[in-house]
C-alpha cells in the first residue's frame, strides 16, 4: 500500500517538501519559537509524554510497512541468550569460574542456532524468501547465530533490536534493510509474533524466558494459532524450569505440556516444523 501511494500522482505538496520550505523561512522571533515548528518536524513535541500513543503506532507501522514491501509473509523466530558465546569464543559475560564453564558448555547452542537458521533459510529460498524468514532480536549470542546462519546460505534475515543500556548495536549479520530498532518492548514482541510460523527458544535468561512465556500464553489462551514451539536443550530446560511440575500442581492443564517440544538438534527441530506445516524435504 505504501508503494502504491508513492507511485500515484500527488496534487498536494508532500510533508518532506514542506519541512524543507519551513527551514528556509526568515529567522525571526516568531519562526525561532518552538511553537512555530511543523508538528511532524518537532522532535520535542513528538517525544513528549502526550504523544506516546502516536509513537507506539509509529513503531508498529514502520517495520510492518517495510516487511510488507519486502514481501515477507511468514517468519521463524529465534529467541535465545545474548551471553551464549560462539564455540571457542570468549565467555565475556562470565562472572566466575562456574559461569565460565557453563557458558562455554552452552556454546554448542550457538552452533545449533546457526545450523537451524541455515536449514530454515534453505527452505525460505524455495519460496523466494517470502516464507520462514529468520528473525532474531538482532543482538549477540544466539541472536547473532541465527542471523549468521541465514547469511551463511545467502539468505536475508530480520533483526528486531531494542535500545538498552547494553547490547544496543545490532550484530553484523542482520540484513541491513531488515534491521529495526525499538523503544517499546510490547511493539517489538508483536513484530516477533505477527508473522511467526515457528518459534525456536534456545538457552537464555530473563529476556528469553519473558519472550517464551508470553508466546506460550498467547497460544494457551487461543490468542495465537498453535505453531511448532521448540525448546532447544533437554538438559538445560530440565534443570532451569520444571514445566511438568506446573501441570502436576494444577496451575496449568496437563495438555499444556503438548504446546511445545524439547529438542537437542537443529535437524530434530526442523523435522517437527516440516511435519506440522507439510513442508517437502529440502
Amino acid at each position: 500500500m505504501a508503494n502504491w501511494f508513492r507511485k500515484q500522482y500527488r496534487a498536494l505538496v508532500g510533508s518532506s517538501e514542506d519541512i524543507k520550505k519551513a527551514h528556509e523561512v526568515p529567522d525571526t522571533p516568531q519562526t525561532r519559537a518552538p511553537e512555530y515548528r511543523l508538528a511532524f518536524d518537532d522532535k520535542d513535541f513528538l517525544t513528549s509524554e502526550e504523544l506516546r500513543p502516536v509513537r507506539l503506532q509509529l513503531e508498529l507501522l514502520k517495520p510492518e510497512i517495510i516487511l510488507s514491501e519486502a514481501g515477507i509473509e511468514s517468519t521463524v523466530v529465534l529467541f535465545g541468550g545474548a551471553r551464549i558465546p560462539e564455540p571457542g569464543g570468549e565467555a565475556w559475560a562470565a562472572k566466575n569460574d562456574i559461569q565460565k564453564k557453563n557458558l562455554e558448555a552452552n556454546s554448542k547452542f550457538y552452533e545449533e542456532a546457526r545450523e537451524f537458521a541455515r536449514i530454515s533459510s534453505r527452505y525460505s529460498a524455495t519460496t523466494d524468501y517470502k516464507e520462514m524468514v529468520v528473525v532474531t532480536g538482532g543482538g549477540p549470542g544466539v541472536m547473532e547465530a541465527g542471523n549468521r546462519g541465514a547469511q551463511d546460505v545467502g539468505a536475508p534475515s530480520i533483526g528486531l533490536n531494542i535500545v538498552l543500556p547494553h547490547e544496543q548495536a545490532p550484530n553484523e549479520y542482520v540484513t541491513p534493510e531488515l534491521c529495526f530498532n525499538f523503544h517499546y518492548f510490547s511493539i517489538r514482541k508483536m513484530h516477533f509474533l505477527m508473522r511467526a510460523k515457528a518459534i525456536a527458544v534456545f538457552p537464555g535468561g530473563f529476556g528469553t524466558m519473558d519472550e517464551m512465556f508470553e508466546a506460550l500464553t498467547l497460544i494457551q489462551i487461543d490468542r495465537m494459532k498453535p505453531i511448532p514451539f521448540l525448546l532447544f536443550g533437554k538438559d538445560f530446560w530440565g534443570k532451569v524450569i520444571n514445566l511438568e511440575e506446573l501441570a502436576d500442581q494444577g496451575t496449568i492443564s496437563p495438555d499444556d505440556i503438548n504446546l511445545f517440544h524439547i529438542v537437542d538438534s537443529a535437524q530434530e527441530g526442523w523435522e517437527i516444523i516440516s511435519k506440522h506445516h507439510g513442508f517437502e524435504a529440502i
